[in-house]
């Protein structure tokens, strides 16, 4: 029992520190762009068998690679096109205040992204709106009561010249 325990963590280990080769690489950079391509498309695209392709994916998920397959919807279309990124630094840097504030900033529908930062600023966070009108409610009735928050500076995005959600491969 002892000595399959400890091949079992040899190969977890193997399967959790898995590379990605090149394949796996141009697997992923399709699937990034084209989230909705058919298998026998992407195995096209990719040059390999339609169940070669399939499995592939198929690790690439189980092991992490690929977190999950959205829809990527235009603000605009849902009414919110105001993009306002909101600077936040803390009164402290206590673990209770960092939990304390990333627990109800998470609970803010409006807020897209939240980041800890280093540099001048605690956090960073992405927030949607639909006007400035919006954004000011959303300041009252929600980042205004964050715990812990000792200054706060916001900037409007005036436009959006480039976005992406591909990662580099």
């Amino acid at each position: 029992m002892k000595i399959l325990a400890f091949y079992y963590i040899i190969f977890e280990e193997k399967v959790l520190n898995m590379k990605l080769d090149a394949t796996d690489r141009r697997l992923l950079s399709v699937l990034q762009v084209k989230g909705r391509i058919s298998n026998s498309d992407l195995a096209d695209e990719v040059n390999m068998s339609p169940s070669a392709c399939h499995r592939r994916v198929g690790r690439l998920e189980v092991d992490g690679y690929i977190k999950d397959y959205v829809a990527l919807v235009d603000p605009r279309k849902v009414d919110r096109r105001t993009t306002v990124f909101v600077e936040i630094t803390l009164s402290g840097q206590a673990d209770e205040v960092l939990a304390a504030f990333e627990k109800r900033v998470a609970l803010i529908p409006d807020v897209l992204e939240c980041h800890l930062m280093a540099g001048t600023a605690d956090y960073l966070l992405k927030v949607v709106a639909k006007d400035t009108e919006d954004f000011a409610r959303i300041h009252r009735k929600y980042l205004a009561t964050l715990p812990g928050v000792a200054q706060m500076q916001s900037s409007f995005a005036l436009r959006t010249v480039f976005k992406t959600t591909a990662l580099p491969l």
